[in-house]
C-alpha cells in the first residue's frame, strides 16, 4: 500500500508542471486613463496603448474614464481606434463621482463593454456646435414633443449636425446590442443617466465597485469583436497600467487652448521685435519657434476665423502704433479688436475654453507695450536734434568774415557760407534761421551765449 502512495505521488510531482505549462501564463489585462478633456494628447495616448496592447496579446485593455467632453475629431479617432482593435475594450467610468458626458458617451457606446461605477453619470451627447444658441436670433417655439424648431429642421446646419450625432451613436450601439433609443434622447435632448439607471436600460453591461469586480464579472461574457463573438478570460489576470509617453504629454501640454494661445502670441511679438531690431536674433528665434508650436496646436483645434482675423488687425493696429503714433487711436482700437478676436478663437467646446484671465493678461501686456512705445516716441520728438542736417536748424555760430550781405560763419565746428538781410560784423554772435543748399541764412543772435571763462 505504502509503495502505490509513493508511486502515485511520484506520477503527480512529475506530471504537475507540465500541467502548468498547458495552463499558460496568466492573461494581461492593460488598463489606459481617460482622465480631462478628450483632445489630440488623449487620442495619442490611447492609440498607442491599444498598439502596445496588441503586441503583447492582450487579453483586455481597460479605460478608465472621467471627462467632461472634448472635440469631436479626437473622439472619432479614439472610436475608430477602438473599432479597429484585435483586443476587446472595456470602458469603465470610475471612480464614483466620475462622468462621462458629450464626447465620454460616445467612446463609451463604442467599445466592446461598458461598465460604470456607482455614483457615476453620463450622457449630455449633444454637439456643442449645434447646441450653443445664436444669440442674434430670435426665440425659437418649441414643438409638440419638445423639440425646438432648430432641430425639426428650421435650421438647416444645426439639424445636419444633430442627425449626423444622431446616426453615428445609434449605429455604435448596434455594435454590442445597446440602448439606442436612450442614444438618441441623449444627443437630441442631452439627456443623463445615474450608473444604476444606464444598467437598468441596457447602456452599460456591467456595474462594479472597483477594476477587481469587473474583471470578476467580465470573465466568461461574450463580447462582439469585429462582427464575431469573443468570450473573455480575464480570471486571475495581470493588471498593468500605461502611462502616455513625453509625445502624448508634450501634445497634451501645447493643445490646451491657453497655452497655445501664449506661444501664439509670443511668437508674434518675438518677431515684431526682431523686425523693430534687426541682429538681436533671440527674440526672432524664440518667436519663430514659438509661432510654429502655436500655430500646429491651433491646427488641431476647433479655430474661429474671424476671431483670428480679429486677432491679427489688432496686432497690426497696435504695431501701427508703435511705429507711427496716432494719438492713442489705433492702440485703443487694436487692445479692442485683440481682445473681441482672442475670446472668438476658440470655439466653446467642453474641456477647451480659452481663459478670460488669460486674454486680458495678453491685452493688458500689449497695451504696456504700446504705451510704452507711444512714451517713447513722443519724449524723443521732443528732443532737440543733434547731428546731421536738421542740426543746424537755430544753431548759433560766430561771423569771421562779412562783406555786402555775404560772409563766413563758424558754427558746430565748421565754416559755412551765409549770407543776411541785416548788417554783421566779425566776431557778432549769429543763429541759423535756414539753409540753401551748402549756404545758411543767418540773422543777429537775440540771446548771445556768454564768453567761456
Amino acid at each position: 500500500m505504502a509503495g502505490l502512495l509513493l508511486l502515485l505521488a511520484a506520477v503527480w510531482i512529475t506530471n504537475a508542471p507540465a500541467a502548468r505549462a498547458q495552463e499558460g501564463p496568466a492573461p494581461l489585462v492593460l488598463v489606459l486613463e481617460l482622465d480631462g478633456a478628450v483632445g489630440p494628447g488623449t487620442a495619442e495616448y490611447l492609440s498607442q496603448g491599444l498598439e502596445t496592447a496588441r503586441e503583447r496579446s492582450a487579453e483586455l485593455v481597460v479605460i478608465t474614464m472621467d471627462t467632461p467632453g472634448g472635440l469631436d475629431s479626437s473622439t472619432r479617432d479614439i472610436i475608430a481606434d477602438i473599432l479597429a482593435s484585435p483586443v476587446p475594450v472595456s470602458v469603465f467610468v470610475a471612480p464614483a463621482g466620475s462622468r462621462a458626458a458629450s464626447a465620454g458617451t460616445y467612446i463609451l457606446y463604442g467599445s466592446h463593454l461598458a461598465a460604470m461605477t456607482p455614483g457615476a453619470h453620463l450622457g449630455a451627447a449633444t454637439p456643442v456646435q449645434m447646441g450653443g444658441s445664436n444669440p442674434l436670433s430670435p426665440a425659437e417655439p418649441e414643438g409638440e414633443e419638445g423639440e425646438t424648431a432648430a432641430a425639426q429642421g428650421g435650421d438647416a446646419m444645426t439639424a445636419k449636425v444633430t442627425n449626423d450625432a444622431v446616426a453615428y451613436i445609434r449605429s455604435l450601439a448596434g455594435l454590442q446590442g445597446r440602448n439606442a433609443a436612450w442614444a438618441e434622447q441623449a444627443v437630441r435632448e442631452a439627456a443623463t443617466l445615474t450608473a444604476q439607471e444606464a444598467y437598468d436600460q441596457a447602456v452599460i453591461e456591467i456595474l462594479a465597485r472597483d477594476l477587481d469586480d469587473l474583471l470578476a464579472q467580465a470573465d466568461g461574457r461574450t463580447v462582439q469583436l469585429d462582427g464575431a463573438p469573443h468570450v473573455l478570460s480575464t480570471a486571475g489576470a495581470a493588471v498593468e497600467r500605461l502611462s502616455p509617453d513625453w509625445r502624448a504629454r508634450a501634445l497634451a501640454v501645447i493643445t490646451n487652448p491657453n497655452i497655445a494661445y501664449i506661444l501664439l502670441m509670443i511668437g508674434v511679438y518675438g518677431l515684431i521685435f526682431e523686425f523693430m531690431s534687426p541682429g538681436a536674433v533671440g527674440p526672432g528665434a524664440v518667436g519663430a519657434v514659438c509661432l510654429v508650436v502655436g500655430l500646429f496646436a491651433l491646427n488641431m483645434l476647433p479655430v474661429d476665423y474671424a476671431g483670428a482675423a480679429l486677432m491679427l488687425l489688432g496686432i497690426g493696429l497696435l504695431v501701427a502704433e508703435a511705429v507711427m503714433p496716432g494719438l492713442g487711436v489705433f492702440g485703443v482700437a487694436g487692445a479692442i479688436s485683440l481682445a473681441i478676436g482672442s475670446m472668438l478663437l476658440i470655439r466653446d467646446m467642453p474641456g477647451y475654453r480659452l481663459s478670460p484671465y488669460v486674454v486680458l493678461a495678453t491685452v493688458g501686456v500689449s497695451l504696456a507695450f504700446f504705451m510704452i512705445a507711444l512714451r517713447s516716441a513722443l519724449k524723443a520728438a521732443r528732443l532737440q536734434v543733434v547731428t546731421g542736417a536738421q542740426s543746424l536748424s537755430h544753431a548759433v555760430g560766430e561771423v569771421r568774415h562779412w562783406a555786402g550781405g555775404e560772409g563766413l560763419v563758424h558754427a558746430q565746428g565748421e565754416d559755412w557760407q551765409a549770407r543776411s538781410s541785416a548788417a554783421l560784423a566779425p566776431g557778432q554772435k549769429v543763429r541759423v534761421t535756414g539753409r540753401d543748399g551748402l549756404t545758411l541764412i543767418v540773422e543777429p543772435a537775440l540771446d548771445p551765449e556768454p564768453p567761456a571763462p
